[in-house]
């Protein structure tokens, strides 16, 4: 579904307050009915699904190395699950009913206690039902702070998301609707930037944390009244920060960005009708101090550098779909012949194990795909290896090649982010013993 001025219905001055808490003692999430104004404050509140009475849910910020202790508790009328989203966490913690957890029952409770090794922008989401559950406001930031982070003046979290909302206000049903499965996902008519502050002095500098928490669409972005760089991507620093031009984030991907204030900042999307504000932060005054020296890059975070040589070369042929021609598997979707979670993994690694993977799409529409539990490098198309992501951007008929240090021990899925397609077979799982 494409915007037009009419359908967008985002409101360029909205931004809305992200609750945060501090992490300093054990704490609750509880999953439950919210209203939400996602609509403008002229329009009817929409009845949603959220976290602790707000969707998106709380914004948690620890510091590296911090525990992150929480009881989950499900007041929904679904069974449900949280899973951290981008986070190298013990397997037993990744929040996936299945192949890593039973299912948290309606009225049901999950203690998850995990460490927090790598600082970066991570978010967490339910991996129940989760293209009707996200879709319905189940998910929340999730910020890692560095022992010694960047000296900036704010550090603002901005979340694009899209709804499929009809005139009255409330969210479209038929969330297991068959063509949006076999097509490109369930596409919002409306859609907005969630912003976590209102206002910024002009001379400010600023983090900008971007992401992407649709279930389907991916997001060309610009963001305009800002000098600077991105320094991280998908929660991992840049060894070389990248000048601020127009983005792309598939549903999951992050952008951190550092960047002086030069106006309002303005967070816009491409329509037919050309650019459009999904939100904007307002200039109130100036700053009469702003920080002189030079953005640098973020510290680099250890990660296990890839073998020269892979010990295994696999291809994961992505098939199926509206278009896509018939395939081995059960399903709309497949990897490789096959639909969705099966008794034995896809591949087994040893820890520590090397492996390059080719992702064929053989489908007529884009793949976010998604990693738990590791992130992977990109291999740019002279061989070398590009920026770790936990999620890659697979386009239509396009063959993109990772490397992977499979060094966390478990049972991991590997899935479309297009949270339909994963509904409709699009998923696997992989073992590292």
């Amino acid at each position: 579904m494409n915007f037009n001025r009419r359908t967008f219905l985002a409101a360029s001055t909205a931004s809305i307050m992200l609750p945060r808490f501090a992490m300093a003692t054990p704490t609750t999430l509880r999953a439950e009915p919210v209203l939400a104004q996602i609509l403008p404050e002229t329009e009817p509140l929409t009845q949603m699904l959220g976290f602790n009475g707000s969707t998106p849910g709380p914004e948690l910020r620890l510091r590296q190395g911090e525990t992150l202790s929480m009881m989950f508790e499900n007041q929904t009328d679904q069974g449900s699950a949280i899973h951290w989203h981008g986070i190298r966490i013990d397997n037993a913690m990744d929040g996936v009913p299945g192949l890593t957890q039973d299912l948290v029952e309606a009225g049901g409770r999950f203690d998850y206690s995990f460490i927090t090794p790598d600082p970066g922008t991570y978010w967490y989401h339910s991996h129940a039902r989760s293209w009707e559950q996200v879709e319905r406001g189940l998910y929340g930031p999730l910020i890692v702070e560095e022992t010694n982070p960047p000296q900036v003046d704010h550090d603002i979290t901005i979340i694009v998301d899209d709804w499929r909302i009809e005139r009255s206000g409330q969210l479209a049903g038929n969330f297991d609707n068959t063509r949006d499965f076999a097509h490109a996902g369930r596409m919002g008519n409306v859609a907005r930037a969630l912003i976590s502050q209102a206002s910024v002095r002009e001379g400010d500098r600023v983090r900008l944390r971007l992401i992407n928490t649709a279930t389907a669409r991916i997001f060309p972005l610009n963001v305009s009244g800002i000098e600077g760089v991105i320094v991280a991507l998908d929660g991992m620093p840049l060894a070389s920060p990248l000048p601020v031009a127009d983005m792309v984030l598939a549903p999951a991907q992050r952008v951190d960005i550092i960047a002086d204030v030069t106006s309002a900042i303005l967070v816009q999307t491409p329509t037919r009708d050309g650019p459009f504000g999904l939100g904007r932060i307002e200039i109130d005054g100036t700053n009469p101090n702003p920080i002189a020296t030079a953005i640098a890059a973020l510290p680099a975070t250890p990660t296990a550098t890839p073998a020269d040589t892979p010990s295994q070369s696999l291809t994961l042929n992505i098939q199926g779909g509206a278009m896509g021609g018939r395939h081995g598997g059960d399903d709309i979707w497949s990897f490789n012949g096959r639909s969705g979670l099966t008794d034995e993994p896809w591949a087994n690694f040893a820890r520590g194990e090397t492996v390059r993977i080719t992702l064929v799409n053989e489908t007529a529409f884009p793949h976010g795909i998604h990693l738990h539990g590791h992130h992977f490098h990109e291999v740019a198309s002279d061989g070398s290896l590009g920026p770790l992501r936990d999620t890659t951007l697979v386009d239509v008929r396009e063959t993109r090649e990772i490397v992977c240090v499979f060094d966390n021990p478990g049972q991991w899925l590997l899935h479309c982010h297009m949270l339909g397609h994963q509904a409709a077979g699009m998923k696997t799982w992989v073992n590292v013993a």
